[in-house]
């Protein structure tokens, strides 16, 4: 691997590691904002609608924005919009003003919804130019900076740091992160017409719409990013409301199933690598929908609170092995990601809030029911994903150039 692809995917790593660690922060503090906004289960759900719009937007406008701009310039300005909206969060939290926050997940779902995907399109090229498996590893920087960031979160709650503070302390850091990542991000890749002519084009997006294994692949990331993504959004609160524990233990029982995500996706590779996609997905499958199980059904804290280590390592290598799959399941690799990718950030971002609103008439718990459905579905769809097989170290990609 030569120095450009070296620095280009440690900078990937600091640009997983920033949603992260910011997604986490204001997960971890979802009940205080709540209790300063004095919003119910069902308002929440109305304040992530904010989330969910912007995600929308951002992963709708996402493939054609790297086609006409490259990857570099969307996931800058991504990155940039996640960055602000912690700010955007911390200031509506001080001002007790629910339409404030609502638009700041609107910032940050328009910031990963279209950033993330740009990130996981160049992912996808370094793990083709490498010849390993990388995306596991790269996501399993996203799960760090959940680690961090909840942890950081937990710290702050227990001494009753106010919520704006907090933010701001993550703006600051994630802002530098932001600023010595973003040199090292090759200009033009993605881009229609220069390094892959195909991409993003009309006629490249139809053929792969049609591909019904491709769209398989999609359902397994919609199940493990919808698994993941309620966690993200609704896991102190559940803790809290469905479980009857306090607001830190209810963080602190997030940082484990952010910690569980981490070390699955840091092993992730390892385990590809030798049993092979299909077999990892399935048993993730599997883990994931014994745990949320166990998190609606079992009324005991104790055993909810180690139910979600396995919701954790179950959700964690679904979404980077279903990229990975789609970036070699035929031509047109980066449109193939993109749409896997747009499934993926659909599930993660817009599915948790529409979560609340179920929560609202009948209970969080009862409303992660519909999450074990989808994993449930995933097991039977695990074997979309195939069998491992990137290019070759020696046999870069001759359409992809650092």
């Amino acid at each position: 691997m030569d120095l450009a692809t070296r620095r280009r995917r440690a900078a990937l790593f600091l640009l997983f590691l920033v949603p992260g660690l910011s997604i986490s922060s204001w997960v971890t503090r979802t009940p205080d904002i709540r209790d300063q906004l004095g919003a119910s289960t069902g308002q929440m759900g109305i304040i992530l609608f904010g989330l969910s719009v912007g995600s929308m937007i951002g992963i709708l406008s996402s493939g054609a924005l790297v086609a006409r701009f490259g990857n570099r310039p969307v996931m800058g300005a991504g990155t940039l919009l996640i960055i602000l909206s912690m700010a955007v969060v911390g200031g509506g939290s001080m001002l007790a003003s629910a339409p404030v926050v609502t638009a700041g997940l609107f910032l940050f779902g328009a910031g990963m919804g279209g950033g993330e995907v740009a990130v996981n399109i160049d992912g996808a090229e370094v793990e083709q130019i490498t010849g390993r498996t990388v995306l596991p590893t790269l996501h399993g920087f996203f799960s760090l900076g959940t680690v961090v960031g909840a942890a950081f979160g937990i710290l702050c709650t227990a001494v009753a740091v106010p919520v704006q503070w907090h933010l701001a302390a993550v703006v600051v850091v994630t802002a530098g992160m932001f600023a010595h990542a973003f040199r090292a991000i090759p200009r033009a890749v993605g881009r229609s017409g220069e390094n892959r002519p195909e991409v993003g084009t009309a006629p490249a997006e139809g053929r792969v719409w049609q591909d019904r294994r491709l769209l398989l692949i999609g359902g397994v990331i919609l199940a493990m990013a919808l698994a993941e993504g309620a966690a993200n959004d609704w896991l102190p609160l559940l803790m809290v409301d469905g479980h009857d524990v306090d607001p830190a233990l209810g963080s602190a029982v997030y940082t484990g199933f952010a910690a569980a995500m981490t070390i699955g996706r840091f092993g992730g590779g390892f385990l590809i690598d030798r049993l092979g996609r299909t077999p990892v997905v399935r048993a993730s499958a599997i883990s994931a929908t014994v745990g949320i199980a166990v998190v609606v059904f079992a009324d005991s804290a104790v055993l909810a609170g180690v139910a979600v280590l396995f919701w954790g390592v179950g959700a964690s290598l679904g979404f980077p092995l279903a990229l990975s799959a789609a970036g070699d399941s035929g031509p047109d690799a980066a449109a193939r990601v993109s749409l896997v990718a747009m499934i993926g950030y659909v599930a993660f971002l817009v599915g948790p809030p529409g979560l609340g609103f179920l929560g609202d008439h009948y209970g969080l718990r009862s409303a992660m029911i519909v999450v074990l459905a989808f994993t449930a579905v995933a097991i039977a769809l695990a074997p979309a994903v195939g069998a491992r097989s990137v290019l070759p170290a020696s046999a870069p990609d001759p359409a992809v150039r650092p």
